[in-house]
């Protein structure tokens, strides 16, 4: 059973910066998809970026391409997401989920992730 623990969000200011993580234990040796996902209040959940950790194939919404950036670090065990330029858009809370996966291909957002953190709020005001 993977577990996914976010932190890092906060406050900032418009045009500011702010890193997230995404500490997963748990899991096996098969790949996964990693993926973050942001929903505000009052609106869907959106899937912002996901990445094949076989791979390393990385999508990126139209909404945070050129700002996002998504990475796994050495150990892979941490999934981090770069957020610059931030918008007040780009306000809500901010979930890590995952699944196993076989294949090198780019991950779908639409896929059934079937293991996600607890969230990690940021604001941008």
């Amino acid at each position: 059973h993977v577990q996914l623990v976010e932190s890092g969000g906060g406050s900032v200011q418009v045009g500011g910066s702010l890193r997230l993580s995404c500490v997963a234990s748990g899991a096996t040796d098969t790949g996964y998809c990693m993926a973050w996902f942001r929903q505000a209040a009052g609106k869907e959940r959106e899937g912002v970026t996901t990445l094949n950790t076989r791979s390393g194939a990385t999508y990126y919404s139209d909404s945070v391409k050129g700002r996002f950036t998504s990475s796994l670090d050495k150990s892979g065990n941490t999934l981090h997401l770069e957020m610059n330029n931030l918008k007040p858009d780009d306000s809500a809370m901010y979930f890590c989920a995952a699944v196993p996966v076989r294949s090198l291909q780019l991950c779908n957002p639409r896929s059934d992730y079937i293991y996600w953190g607890q969230g990690t709020q940021v604001t941008v005001s």
